[in-house]
């Protein structure tokens, strides 16, 4: 009984995201990328205090996905030093996280964890402006 509850909620999930996706702008599909890789570090944090290894590799593995091709490839290497330094710095998370996922060190994944933050909330800052702004 529990599974098909999982299962419905797993389902409701998925169609609030693709609703969102369906009617957002630009901006916020940047923020829903931030709260994706943001979520995936929070649960591999807290799979790895639980021994649940196999399962934090997993999410480590959806960060570091969401971080490598939904924020550095869709980077314009010709827009300026804004995008290589972003470049740089999704390149670092994403070697800190290989090296957090290598030693279980839940210390790593919350570093990276904050740096999304901290990106994300500049992004909030840029989605609550006015289109005219």
């Amino acid at each position: 009984m529990f599974a098909a509850y999982q299962n419905r909620a797993s389902q409701y999930d998925r169609v609030r995201v693709e609703s969102g996706v369906a009617s957002a702008r630009p901006i916020d599909l940047v923020v829903m990328v931030y709260e994706g890789a943001i979520a995936a570090l929070a649960k591999a944090a807290a799979q790895l205090r639980n021994g649940d290894i196999g399962a934090k590799n997993s999410s480590i593995t959806r960060a570091i996905r969401i971080i490598d091709e939904g924020l550095r490839a869709p980077l314009d290497a010709s827009a300026g030093s804004i995008a290589g330094n972003l470049a740089d710095l999704y390149d670092y998370m994403t070697r800190r996280l290989l090296q957090a996922s290598a030693r279980n060190d839940a210390a790593m994944i919350d570093e990276v964890r904050l740096l999304l933050v901290d990106l994300k909330s500049a992004w909030d800052e840029l989605a609550a402006k006015p289109a005219s702004a």
